[in-house]
């Protein structure tokens, strides 16, 4: 298996972004937290209104990185075996095999997540957590790498399923991208005249290969202490919230590390300062904080919950080494 260094991952990534920005344009810095999403080997939840691209970056993405794609329409009537597959009679060799599932895939497409119930929405834990499927008693694994990518509308909750909360913390990190500005919007037009066609083609610019070794070079991202108890004081203050019925878990903590380390190499760094938390903090907590009933009423966002966290606890200054062993540049 072949092996890079932060450096390198900053660089590849900067390629990566750029070819994806061919397609969709502008929103650099939510495109950064779905990379970020995907290096740090995780899934990532794309909330927001119809028509603002989220399953065109889900597709350039898994172009740009030359890995296996598959779309999948969440409906009320999708089955978990329309997810994972499942065993079918054949009548030559009288046995039943097994047919593979869309979520056999490097990068899976859960299209409106929330419009299937909640038992096929669960056909997917197994497969976003352990990496593997079971089927009537038989485990099946799935390649390396493996990641989810799932759009919801936050808005129109007529016949959907809001998610739980078990499960929404299975998502690394959940990313909005909003409106385009006017002159992005124009752009989008201008392109799609000048691309004559309505599908745009993007190039791959690594391979499978090449991603598992970039995911494999966050390893060498070094955490220094203070910064591991910076995160851990973020995690912590938001259970201890007043606004806060349930705080985010110490696989929030998690989450932040490893997105904390993939905004260190995005930038070039085999370190991680304060910034790179504070730039993942908001994606990376926010859907997993429940707010008190009333927070509700008072239209109380989770995200503005995590910034009052974020102004209120000291960042660290220290240029010591981590005690972990991790190394540093």
């Amino acid at each position: 298996m072949k092996t890079l260094a932060p450096a390198e991952v900053g660089r590849i990534a900067k390629v990566v972004l750029d070819q994806v920005g061919t397609v969709v344009v502008g929103k650099r810095d939510s495109l950064e937290l779905v990379l970020a999403g995907i290096l740090a080997g995780g899934h990532v939840l794309l909330e927001d209104l119809p028509g603002l691209a989220k399953t065109l970056t889900a597709r350039s993405f898994a172009q740009t990185l030359g890995i296996g794609f598959r779309r999948l329409q969440f409906t009320p009537d999708l089955l978990p075996a329309d997810v994972t597959g499942s065993f079918l009679y054949d009548q030559r060799s009288h046995e039943f095999t097994f047919r593979a599932g869309p979520v056999f895939t490097n990068l899976l497409l859960a299209d409106e997540i929330n419009r299937t119930p909640p038992k096929t929405q669960s056909a997917l834990l197994e497969a976003m957590q352990e990496r593997q499927v079971s089927v009537e008693g038989a485990t099946y694994r799935l390649d390396p790498p493996f990641h989810v990518l799932a759009t919801a509308n936050p808005i129109e909750y007529e016949g959907t399923y809001p998610l739980p909360e078990a499960q929404l913390d299975r998502f690394l990190l959940r990313v909005s991208f909003g409106y385009p500005e006017a002159d992005e919007e124009w752009e989008v037009l201008r392109r799609r005249m000048s691309r004559r066609q309505e599908d745009a083609v993007i190039e791959p610019v690594v391979d499978a290969e090449t991603l598992l070794a970039m995911q494999g070079a966050l390893e060498d991202v070094s955490v220094e202490d203070s910064i591991g108890r910076y995160i851990v004081s973020l995690t912590a203050a938001t259970r201890a919230h007043p606004q806060v019925l349930v705080g985010a878990s110490p696989r929030g903590s998690l989450a932040l590390l490893l997105l904390a380390r993939a905004a260190a190499a995005l930038s070039g760094r085999d370190y991680v300062i304060p910034e790179d938390v504070k730039a993942v903090a908001v994606p990376a907590l926010a859907h997993r904080i429940t707010l008190l009933p009333e927070m509700w009423l008072k239209r109380i966002d989770p995200r503005a919950v995590v910034g009052e966290v974020l102004a209120q606890t000291p960042a660290p200054a220290s240029g010591a080494l981590p005690t972990y062993g991790g190394r540093r540049g």
